[in-house]
């Protein structure tokens, strides 16, 4: 009897690492998950970790995999690899790291100023992205470190994101995927390679062409395992390792969304809503799409900065009841919060809340503020809970709307992954105000599916990802708009969240002044 082949795709997000194996129609069939501490903060503001952390949870999680599955570890045929977004990694001439690596929640700024040409300067200001590339120096990580620690600076052979660091120690080769680079690199988004030798990136940046790692595609072979990862992970050496994409991309390929009429949302730390277009359409004029999972499409995309943290957040201030109660009733904390929210009429009983917790770069802008308005003294924390999740889909409906009319294509479904997803209450809400079906995928390891997806079409598993996508994912849950609470939301939307932003503007800017928060 032969053995079904398997793929091990690899998430490493930012609170825990797991080890998933995926079969060619896309059914999970072992899973293993390892916690990690998402950051180590030595000085406000920073967020760092050990680099070689992250590579021991990879060994964890595939340990408890093994541990708590059937399947045997001949059967894997390839391994993919899927990573949070934007956290960097420093190594030397020999591979090993030399400082701590800078994850993508720190909030260090490089302050010396943005050595721009001067023709660059005319461009920029009449352009108005004078203060975007001022910030874009500022927040290069590569400019912190060449400013503060010029010594580990010097001593820097190899720049990389942590996916670029992972395939280093799965393979021992100096490989990214296209797919995985977002963050502040001389990366050009149209064209998905490093950019060309006169290109203003490598005046902003300190980073340097010989720092960063050769580039291939979603798909294509990154290298094999030596026989040290392959101990790690519990295989044979030599398995083929698969390049896949970032954790967002791969979620979005993990969905379905192949196409500009299906918008998949992530309900994760970070909430976002993209669509993928085989047209190059920058979602906000002069910021770029980022690289899809899909070989030569791009994923547009808008980001609420501290999407899901916000329940987080509310659930640490104020949700001590419901975590104790479940608890001592035995059941996930979310059931008892999802309570919280059928408690509440829709719309709040008038509570509306903008969730600009973090500042934007231009739309919004770098004086945006979190808002909530509308308090009375019927209101208490399950009206507040109720209105943060309804902000958060009101800010993505805005932009849906943006990225329909970027793109010239009206959107006709939601598919929504990421933690916050597997609420009822907020899917039917996000139905509601969005006027369109919300769908819950099969599974909810999303970003694993996707990097198993790219795993096999590399693998000639499915001849393309059309078929691969029809293949190996489906909807698990649909939720319907009701009517009246669609109508109650539209006008809600219509006349008073989308003039918030506007009408405190100019108030965020005064605040801004006053106090010099947010720099």
């Amino acid at each position: 009897m032969s053995v079904e082949p398997l793929i091990l795709a690899i998430d490493n997000g930012t609170q825990s690492t797991r080890a998933l194996l995926f079969n060619s129609r896309g059914e999970l069939v072992g899973k293993g998950r390892a916690e990690i501490e998402p950051y180590r903060s030595p000085e406000p503001g920073w967020a760092e970790q050990d680099p070689a952390y992250y590579w021991q949870s990879i060994g964890r999680a595939c340990a408890q995999l093994w541990a708590s599955t059937d399947a045997a570890p001949d059967a894997v045929a390839g391994v993919a690899l899927t990573t949070q977004r934007g956290t960097v990694v420093n190594l030397d001439a020999n591979g090993e790291p030399l400082r701590p690596a800078i994850v993508w929640l720190d909030q260090r700024r490089a302050c010396g100023p943005v050595r721009v040409p001067p023709l660059w300067r005319v461009l920029l200001r009449a352009s108005g992205l004078s203060e975007t590339i001022q910030k874009l120096g500022e927040q290069a990580q590569a400019n912190w470190i060449a400013e503060n620690q010029p010594e580990v600076w010097a001593r820097t052979s190899h720049f990389l994101l942590l996916s670029g660091y992972l395939n280093w120690c799965l393979t021992g080769r100096f490989v990214d995927s296209t797919g995985s680079q977002v963050g502040y690199l001389p990366f050009n988004y149209k064209h998905h390679n490093w950019c060309r030798p006169n290109d203003l990136k490598w005046q902003l940046m300190a980073v340097r062409r010989g720092m960063l790692p050769e580039l291939v595609r979603p798909g294509e072979r990154v290298g094999e395992l030596t026989p040290e990862a392959a101990e790690l992970l519990g295989l044979a050496p030599g398995v083929p390792v698969l390049a896949a994409a970032s954790d967002k991309a791969c979620e979005i390929l993990g969905s379905g969304g192949l196409t500009p009429d299906t918008a998949c949302m992530s309900y994760g730390t970070t909430a976002t809503i993209n669509t993928t277009n085989p047209q190059y359409v920058e979602p906000t004029r002069f910021l770029p799409p980022y690289p899809s999972a899909v070989p030569g499409c791009y994923s547009g995309e808008v980001m609420i900065y501290r999407g899901f943290w916000m329940v987080s957040w509310f659930k640490r201030q104020f949700g001590h009841r419901e975590q104790a109660l479940a608890e001592e009733r035995g059941v996930a904390p979310e059931a008892l919060f999802d309570e919280l929210v059928r408690e509440v009429p829709p719309g709040s009983m008038g509570l509306m809340l903008q969730p600009y917790w973090s500042p934007g770069v231009r739309q919004p802008g770098p004086e945006a503020k979190g808002a909530i308005i509308g308090f009375g003294d019927v209101h208490t924390r399950a009206h507040i809970y109720r209105a943060i999740l309804e902000g958060l889909a009101y800010a993505l409906r805005e932009g849906k709307e943006r990225l329909e009319r970027r793109n010239r294509v009206p959107v006709q479904r939601l598919r929504v992954a990421g933690g916050g997803s597997q609420s009822d209450e907020a899917l039917q809400l996000t139905a509601d105000i969005f006027g369109l079906p919300a769908e819950r995928p099969h599974t909810c390891e999303t970003s694993g599916l996707g990097a198993a997806i790219n795993a096999a079409v590399g693998l000639g598993w499915h001849a393309d990802y059309d078929s691969a996508v029809a293949a190996m994912t489906r909807v698990g849950e649909r939720f319907d708009p009701e009517p009246d609470r669609q109508a109650l939301y539209d006008r809600l939307y219509r006349e008073v969240y989308q003039r918030m932003y506007s009408r405190l503007s100019p108030l965020y800017h005064r605040i801004r002044a006053i106090t010099g928060y947010p720099e």
